[in-house]
């Protein structure tokens, strides 16, 4: 697998963030999805990767935004169905972290839905722990906040 650092505006991203919003709103109908404004996303100094099988289509995508100079949001991980169980979810954080990381981020925070877990058990295996509602996510009661200190 190979991990491609594009915008989060480009057709394939979209594609993918799309099919997480269609995914999100079947577990939670009538929640607001916190998105990517892509404009936005990209002034703050975010970063955004798909990865994909050399030749194929992408399997899944992920990013971080600047929160402060110490911390990063990562935002929008999602890996399609047809591909997960193989360790991609796990490789899109792990470059995630380290990329943060490599740009002297201390801290990484992220937000999950209280009814999946397959992405809270990936988190909490690779050392996040739950923290008190952040940013927009205060006061939702749907919502998993995590953390993890940079290494």
């Amino acid at each position: 697998m190979t991990i491609e650092v594009v915008s989060p505006g480009t057709a394939e991203a979209r594609e993918l963030i799309d099919e997480l919003d269609r995914e999100i709103a079947g577990l939670y109908p009538g929640s607001t999805i916190n998105g990517i404004d892509v404009a936005a996303f990209e002034k703050a100094g975010g970063y955004f990767v798909i990865v994909r099988e050399p030749g194929h289509a992408p399997l899944g995508c992920g990013g971080f935004r600047p929160i402060d100079e110490t911390c990063v949001e990562i935002k929008r991980m999602f890996v399609r169905h047809s591909a997960r169980r193989r360790g991609v979810g796990r490789q899109i954080l792990r470059h995630l972290e380290e990329e943060a990381r490599r740009q002297g981020f201390r801290t990484l925070v992220l937000e999950t839905g209280c009814n999946n877990a397959e992405a809270r058990a990936l988190y909490e295996s690779e050392g996040y722990f739950p923290i008190p509602a952040f940013l927009g996510y205060v006061g939702i009661p749907i919502s998993r906040c995590y953390a993890k200190m940079a290494r």
